[in-house]
Formats: structure tokens, C-alpha cells, sequence
């Protein structure tokens, strides 16, 4: 029967509850657990009595404590601590500790009972504030009293109390005093610190009934036995004290008189008082247990408690405690005491502060109008509260009264005002006002009754929220603003309430330093967005700019910016400073801002101002070629605005001048940055633009003269094309010159010196034995002329136009084509009659085939192919001859890089196609062409051989 009783018992407690490893506090012969029901997760407090603490220290005491008698006394403790817990399940009261699980027998034989949460008991507590005096103030030792938070740090209790906090406390104490006295019809018989307990909200709480009993010739029924005082008051040494009734906190009526009467709970209670203020923080009567000794401190007046002798107290007491409230309760007689209805109408309790907290209590009996009076006048007198009393009373009060909606909003401006002031703002914010805001706000219950009444009295919350954002998101950390915060700033923008999304909008500044930023892109951005595209309030359209400016890094133009000037926080205190991921990418602000701008349609001045700030931050943050292409047409159409004035439109011309000018920068920065890439590239590629092999060409001098080769390419020398007009200037930066006929011999012959002093080209005739490195890298400094060793390559030129060869029509030398040399020789179209013009070869790399192909055929007089068979016209020099010394490259890379042909063949990859026919070209004249200044003319055979090679590439 007993095994199913205790299984019974512990399904209760043990099973629903997890306890906390370590008691957190001591209540007589109690201790107290921090605990937590399984099923909802609410905070309660478990009651442990262990059976072994009955155990008399030392062993036992002699021949009088027999096991039986014993054991007798154990089971009246047993009984009596049952009686405590079962008293707290038929008495309920505000100022009555509340049971939540009744009092059940634990497998070894002990008790425990769960109770609503509470701090600590006052005994706890006055034995903490002597500790700390005895250490030398507050925080001058370690708190053995401390408990452990939700995210696993420990925190010291807050047990400090204040004149207001025993204030508080009495006048609660009072009432549940007045509700024993008068409902229940008890005599509580041990009002002591152990018997009061400190709760979750700072309220003080009667328990430890065990003593409790129906006062001397009561007639209100009950069901509590009396209690027989000449057992209680007689101390048994084989039991602990904390189970006996402490002669400390006793009236005289219970030793003296054996008398049962509430008068004795008010000389209890006055002794109570004198215990809060005195130091230590015990009782002036101290008996030892003894009844004897109790009754000789009553034999002389200066032991008894009175005015006089400052109630024995080591500390001044407050003079309304003297003067009016301690001699009516310290007093011999009962008769002469206040009952406890009195003892709440005392002075000592007539303050604006202790009145407020007594209007609190009775809060929900008050009618809405004295409800609405207090709460517009409460936050006056807010910060006079100590912060512990804000905190725990009043904090906790009025997040009560929020199911009220129409206080809802008086209450949040009450609340706000509370976070603002408290050290612990951050915490209490956390754990009691944002729980409350999500239930309120974006519960299930909010979805119901959507009336128009319910609805207003809803936003009107709402919206002093909204004003106190910077409160709010001070408080709040980055998940809890984004989880629970953010929610209700898209119910304000998506309300249809004007105000509402105004509000909600100028919040933005107070929300960006807390938001990260793929939340402020995904989350908050495409709502403001919406709104801004979608409204048609003009007052709307403006803050929405506004918004987007700061979006962009802009301050809000409202306010005066605190110094970082990115995200426009105006508050009391300074802002933190947003982290740049708190700005829109540049990609959003191109792809998603710039059109929201793009679409306004009004021409409204405030409209094209706020978004002539938008623009400005755009520009700072977009790039240039966006900027051109983009932003700067819409920002021309905007400063065209037919309602603008002359300042705004000036104002529109100033960002415009500023964008241009940052495009010009900008776009000037990368072309000069291209044009420098592109230089060494340029220089690298000299020669294929002068004619002139970088590796020797230019670094030396030619014939130790430098202003040569200056007269030669700035054309201040005699060899000026300007004076003649029929010449041209060619691809190579020079002019070409073509001999009139007209023109004298010695003319001639000076050009011909002109040119022989300046730099010789790898193509020109040699006019000097010191002359640069030609095309072969194994030939002698000097060019080789068509009639010397055939594994010379270079270039052919006229030596001498005016002796060994009749004027010819037409000369040029064969030029490479770029592809395998097989473009075909063509005429020159500026060669005429027996004018000579001369060009160098070109090379094949990097040029335009129209360079190569500018000589027109079908100008040649002579109707005769010399290509047909070896003609004796070719008189210098056979087609196999020119062939090789013009077109064969030598086995090493030449000197402006003509890449090697196969060995096997030296003419592989070249090809000379004929010209077309009837070209009207005469063999003979071909032959001069090629022939000029050869040493020699007899050289047929050679010329068919060279002819037949030429013919087989064919």
C-alpha cells in the first residue's frame, strides 16, 4: 500500500518536473529547488523536506530520547510541515504563496511541494545583506546566492532591498495578513523571515502555516486543528529549531497570557519591521529557544522594544516607523495594537511611490477611466521608481494589463519608458516584453474579432512601437529584431493606414545597424519597394525616397546625422556605426533602385528633390558606364521638370556636372591606362612601322651622325617630298619621290647623295661601307647587290638613275606577299613613262593587304608577258637569280624576323604568280627593272636556270 502511494506521489513532481542540480535557496527546514514542468516549460519552485535532518546531532541523549518517543516527535514534524503545504492549497491570495503541485512523501521518507517561483525567502535575504556589510558593502564578497540563466551563465541574485522594496513588501504582508485575520479566520502564530518568501516579481508572499491556528474563542468555521501552545512553546533539543516555533518573533500573549490571537501576528509583524532595518538583521528579543529567558527579558523595560530606546535597533529607523507605526504594534498590551486594515492605512505608506504600486495591485478592479488616468500619468513618476521595483513590480504589471486594448498603446508607452531607464534593459526586454509582443501582435488570438474598433486600437499600439524603434532595436539582438521586430515593422507597411507605413518608413535608420545584410536585401528592401511603387500618396512617394537614400548610404535628411553620416541614426544616444554589409550592393542599387526611380511619374518639386538625394548616392555608389548610359538620362529629364525652380534645377545641374565629370575621370583614367598597356606593344613593333630592325636600327647611330636620321624623318632635308608635287606619301610616314623628266642630272644625282647620307634601310642599296645589319645575320655589315653570291639575301634599289641603263618605265622590287609570298607583282599606278619610283620591300607580317597590293597592272604599256619564257631584255640578271636573291631567306632569321623556310627547299612557301595577261607589261622593260645596276649582262644561262626553278614553284 505504501510502495503505491509513493509511486502515486512521485509521478506528480519527480516525473513532470526537471529540477535543478543544486538548491537555490533555504526556507527553515525546506530547501528550495529551481524547477521547470516538462509538458509546458514553467518556472516553479520545489519544496524538499529531507527526513534525515530530523537526525539529533552527535547521537543520542541519553536514557530520555528513546527510539519510540522519538519517533512520536518525528511524525507531530511530519504532520505539522504537511499542515504548511496543505494550508497553501485552501488559502489563495495574492499575498499567499501559491501551490501549484500538493505536498507528497519522497522515497526516503521526506515531504516536497511545488509553489509558484520564488526568489528566495527574506531570512535569505537579510542573511545575504549582513554578509555583505560584514565584507564591507555590496559586492564585497561573492554571492553564494546566485542562479543559473537559460544560456548557461550565472548571475548573482538580485536581493537588495530598498526603503521601497520593505515599503512594498509590508503593505503586501499587511494584506495577507488582513486575509488570514478576517476571511480565513487564522492566527498565522510564526510570522518570521522564513515564513515570507520573495517571489519571480518581487512580491512578498506569506507561507510556513504549520502554527496556524483558529484564534481563542473563534466562531468562523475551519478545518485547521488548534494548536496547543504549552507543547509549541517548549523547545524539544532532539529536534532542529527550524521546525519549532521561534520564540524570537513571539508575542507575549503566546508565553506570557497563553493567549491565541491575531493581535499576536501584529507584535510578530513589529518585530518583523525592526528585524528589516536592524543590524545583523535579526530580532531585538533574543531568547535562545528558552521560554524562561523570553519571559526575564519582559521582567525589565530597557529589554522590551520601544521608543524609547529606539526599539533596540543598531540603526536609525525611519521616523514614520518611530513615531506612528512601531508604538502601536511593539506593546505590551493587545488591545492597543492595530489590526492589520489599519496597519495599511498607516503614514508610513503615504507616498506617492508605495501608493502607485498599491493602485497596480488593484489594477484589474479599477474601472477603464481610472485604468486610462493612471497610465497617462504613471510615466511622470517612473524614473523616481528604484530600478529593481521597475523590473520586477511594475514592468511585470503592466505587461499584464496588454490584453486591455484599448490601454494597449498608454501601457507600450509605459513599458518603452521602463526598457529605456533599466541597467538590465537588454534582458528584461528579452525575456518579459518581446515574448508578450509576439503574442499580442503576431499571435493566433490577433487574427480574431478584426473589427474596425479591435483594428484601431491595434495600430494605435503599433504605432508607438514604431516611434520607439530606436528603444526597441537597442535592445534587441540581430536574431531576436529579425525573428520578432522586423515582422511587425511589414505589418506597418503593409497596412493600409497611411501613418502607419510613414512611421514605419522613418524607422529605417533605427534598423539597419541591427539587420544583417542578406535580410535587409531579401527581407525589408522588396517590401519597401513595393510600397514605394505602389502607392499614390505623394507623402508616401517622398519617404520612400527617403528610405532609399539611406538604403543607398545616405542620412536621412530629417535628422541630423551622429557622425557617420552612412545610415542616418538619430538618438539620444549614439548609434553603432552600420558595417558596410548594412548598404545595398552596388548590383541592387543599378538593377533596383535606379528603376524605382525611372518610374516616378509625378513632377512634384519635393518628389524630383528626394530623389535628386537618391541619385546622388547612386552616383557615388554605381559605375561609370552605368552612370552615362543609365542614370544620367533620367536625371536630365527629372532637372527638365516643368515645376522646378531655378535653385532646384541648379541643384540638378550641379549632380549632373559632378557625374560628367567623374565619367570623364573615369573613362580618361582607362584610356590612358589602354594607351600604356598598348606602348611597349607599339615599341616593340618599330620596325614594321620604320622599316628599321629594332635590335640594330635604332639604338646606334648610322655613320656616327644622329641629325641625319632627325632630317631624315622630321623632312627638313633637301630630299623634302613637299617641293614635289607629284609625290606621295607611302605607308612608312615618308614620301615617295618619282623622277619628273624634266628634272636635271645633277638634280638628281644631289637627291641621290641626299639620300646616300641618310640611314639605310634593310632594303636600300649600300651606300657606305658601315652600314646596320641587313636581313641575314651571317652577311657582312653591308648590302649585296643582285650580281654577287646568291646566298646574299637583301633588297634591290637603283644605284645610279642617270648612267649604265636606259631610263626605264617602270621599277620596284619584288615584294613578299603575306601569305607564302604568292601575291603577284603589281604595277605602281604612280609610275609614268620613264618616271622611276623606287619602294623598299615590305615586310609580311602586320600588314594590310591593301599595302601590298597597290600596283596596278593594267597601266603597262608593253603588251609582252615576261613571264612567259626567259627574255634577253632581263639583261642584269636571270628571273632564277632575282628570284633567290630577293625572295630566298637565309637559313637564320633575318633581321626584321622573316620566319626560315624548310631546308629541303629554299624555295618553299614562296611564289611569285605572273601578271595578268595582255597587261600590255614588256619583257624587256620587266628585265631593266630588275637589272639596274648589275655588273655584267651575259648571263643567259643562269637566267633559264633561275627561270626553270621559278617555273617549277609554279
Amino acid at each position: 500500500m505504501f510502495s503505491s502511494a509513493l509511486k502515486s506521489f512521485s509521478s506528480n513532481i519527480s516525473s513532470n518536473y526537471t529540477l535543478s542540480a543544486q538548491p537555490s535557496s533555504y526556507s527553515g527546514p525546506w530547501k528550495i529547488f529551481d524547477a521547470k514542468k516538462k509538458s509546458t516549460g514553467k518556472a516553479a519552485s520545489v519544496f524538499i523536506f529531507d527526513k534525515k535532518s530530523l537526525e539529533p546531532q552527535g547521537g543520542g541523549l541519553g536514557g530520555r530520547s528513546n527510539a519510540a518517543s522519538l519517533r512520536k516527535l518525528h511524525e507531530e514534524v511530519l504532520e505539522r510541515l504537511k499542515k504548511e503545504a496543505s494550508s497553501l492549497a485552501r488559502l489563495r491570495h495574492p499575498s499567499i504563496l501559491e501551490l501549484v503541485e500538493p505536498v507528497e512523501e519522497t522515497r526516503s521518507g521526506g515531504l516536497q511541494f511545488a509553489t509558484e517561483p520564488v526568489t528566495a525567502s527574506l531570512a535569505v535575504v537579510l542573511q545575504e545583506k549582513d554578509d555583505q556589510e560584514k565584507a564591507g558593502g555590496v559586492g564585497g564578497r561573492r554571492s553564494r546566492y546566485v542562479i543559473e540563466e537559460a544560456d548557461g551563465n550565472r548571475k548573482r541574485r538580485e536581493l537588495e532591498i530598498d526603503e521601497l522594496e520593505i515599503q512594498k513588501g509590508l503593505l503586501q504582508i499587511g494584506k495577507g495578513l488582513e486575509f488570514l485575520h478576517e476571511s480565513a479566520g487564522l492566527v498565522h502564530a510564526n510570522l518570521t523571515p522564513d515564513a515570507i518568501f520573495v517571489n519571480a516579481k518581487s512580491d512578498w508572499k506569506i507561507s510556513g502555516l504549520g502554527f496556524a491556528s483558529p484564534p481563542d474563542n473563534s466562531t468562523t468555521p475551519t478545518s485547521v486543528i488548534p494548536i496547543s501552545l504549552s507543547e509549541v512553546l517548549n523547545h524539544d533539543p532532539r529536534l532542529p529549531r527550524s521546525v519549532q516555533l521561534n520564540l524570537d518573533y513571539t508575542s507575549p500573549d503566546f508565553v506570557m497570557d497563553t493567549n491565541i490571537s491575531s493581535a499576536a501576528d501584529m507584535f510578530s509583524l513589529g518585530l518583523l519591521i525592526i528585524a528589516l532595518y536592524n543590524s545583523p538583521h535579526k530580532s531585538p528579543l533574543e531568547s535562545n529557544g528558552s521560554p524562561s529567558t523570553y519571559k526575564r527579558l519582559f521582567s525589565s523595560s530597557s529589554n522590551v522594544p520601544s521608543q524609547h530606546n529606539n526599539f533596540l535597533s543598531a540603526q536609525p529607523l525611519p521616523r514614520a516607523l518611530v513615531t506612528g507605526l512601531l508604538p502601536r504594534l511593539i506593546t505590551r498590551r493587545p488591545a492597543q495594537r492595530m489590526n492589520a486594515r489599519e496597519f495599511q492605512q498607516a503614514d508610513y505608506f503615504d507616498n506617492i511611490l508605495v501608493s502607485s504600486i498599491r493602485f497596480l495591485d488593484s489594477l484589474p478592479a479599477k474601472t477603464p477611466n481610472e485604468k486610462s488616468q493612471f497610465m497617462r500619468g504613471l510615466p511622470r513618476i517612473l524614473n523616481q521608481f528604484p530600478k529593481s521595483v521597475l523590473e520586477k513590480k511594475v514592468l511585470p504589471a503592466l505587461l499584464e494589463e496588454m490584453k486591455d486594448r484599448e490601454l494597449l498603446s498608454l501601457v507600450l508607452q509605459n513599458v518603452l519608458k521602463i526598457i529605456n531607464v533599466l541597467p538590465s534593459s537588454k534582458r528584461a526586454f528579452s525575456e518579459k516584453v518581446i515574448p508578450r509582443l509576439r503574442e499580442i501582435f503576431l499571435g493566433a488570438g490577433s487574427a480574431k474579432d478584426k473589427t474596425a474598433e479591435k483594428e484601431n486600437l491595434k495600430e494605435a499600439g503599433l504605432m508607438v512601437l514604431l516611434e520607439n524603434m530606436g528603444v526597441i532595436a537597442e535592445n534587441s539582438s540581430g536574431k531576436e529584431f529579425k525573428d520578432d521586430i522586423l515582422p511587425l515593422i511589414n505589418l506597418a507597411l503593409e497596412s493600409p493606414t497611411h501613418s502607419l507605413i510613414d512611421a514605419a518608413l522613418k524607422t529605417l535608420a533605427d534598423v539597419l545597424p541591427v539587420l544583417d545584410f542578406s535580410t535587409i536585401k531579401n527581407e525589408l528592401f522588396p517590401v519597401i519597394a513595393t510600397v514605394f511603387a505602389k502607392t499614390s500618396s505623394m507623402g508616401i512617394k517622398i519617404r520612400g525616397l527617403e528610405a532609399l537614400n539611406v538604403l543607398c548610404g545616405g542620412t536621412n535628411g530629417t535628422a541630423t546625422p551622429q557622425g557617420d553620416g552612412l545610415d542616418g541614426v538619430v538618438a539620444g544616444k549614439p548609434k553603432p556605426k552600420p558595417s558596410s554589409s548594412a548598404i545595398l550592393d552596388k548590383y541592387t542599387v543599378q538593377e533596383k533602385v535606379v528603376p524605382l526611380l525611372k518610374g516616378i511619374k509625378t513632377k512634384e518639386p519635393a518628389v524630383m528633390m528626394a530623389a535628386l538625394d537618391v541619385f546622388t548616392q547612386v552616383g557615388k555608389v554605381a559605375d561609370s558606364d552605368f552612370l552615362a548610359m543609365e542614370a544620367l538620362p533620367i536625371i536630365w529629364a527629372f532637372s527638365l521638370g516643368p515645376l522646378l525652380n531655378l535653385q532646384q534645377f541648379q541643384s540638378y545641374m550641379k549632380l549632373i556636372k559632378s557625374l560628367s565629370s567623374k565619367i570623364e575621370q573615369e573613362q580618361t583614367r582607362k584610356l590612358q591606362e589602354l594607351s600604356s598597356s598598348n606602348a611597349t606593344a607599339t615599341r616593340s613593333d618599330d620596325f614594321m612601322n620604320f622599316g628599321v630592325p629594332s635590335s640594330n636600327g635604332l639604338n646606334s647611330p648610322v655613320n656616327g651622325d644622329e641629325a641625319n636620321f632627325e632630317s631624315l624623318v622630321l623632312g627638313r632635308g633637301k630630299t623634302s617630298s613637299n617641293t614635289n608635287p607629284l609625290a606621295s606619301p607611302n605607308e612608312w610616314g615618308t614620301s615617295s619621290t618619282a623622277s619628273l623628266p624634266s628634272r636635271p642630272s645633277t638634280q638628281r644625282l644631289d637627291s641621290q647623295t641626299q639620300r646616300s647620307q641618310s640611314p639605310a634601310f634593310s632594303w636600300s642599296t649600300p651606300q657606305a661601307p658601315t652600314q646596320p645589319r641587313m636581313l641575314s645575320a651571317n652577311s657582312s655589315s653591308r648590302a649585296i647587290t643582285p650580281d654577287q653570291a646568291l646566298s646574299s639575301m637583301s633588297a634591290l634599289t637603283p644605284s645610279n638613275l642617270t648612267s649604265h641603263a636606259p631610263p626605264s618605265t617602270f621599277s620596284q622590287p619584288l615584294q613578299p606577299t603575306p601569305s607564302s609570298f604568292t601575291q603577284p607583282l603589281q604595277p605602281n599606278p604612280y609610275t609614268q613613262h620613264n618616271h622611276s619610283y623606287t619602294q623598299p620591300l615590305q615586310p609580311t607580317s602586320s600588314f594590310p593587304a591593301q599595302h601590298l597590293n597597290t600596283v596596278d597592272w593594267s597601266t603597262a604599256a608593253a603588251p609582252a608577258n615576261p613571264w612567259s619564257t626567259p627574255s634577253s631584255s632581263m639583261n642584269t640578271m636571270s628571273a632564277g637569280q632575282m628570284s633567290h636573291n630577293v625572295l630566298a631567306p637565309q637559313r637564320s632569321t633575318g633581321a626584321f624576323g622573316i620566319p626560315l623556310p624548310p631546308t629541303s627547299s629554299p624555295y618553299a612557301g614562296f611564289a611569285l604568280a605572273p601578271p595578268p595577261s595582255g597587261s600590255g607589261l614588256v619583257g624587256g622593260e620587266m628585265g631593266r627593272a630588275a637589272g639596274i645596276g648589275a655588273q655584267g649582262g651575259g648571263r643567259g644561262q643562269s637566267q633559264k636556270q633561275g627561270m626553270d626553278k621559278y617555273e617549277s614553284l609554279l
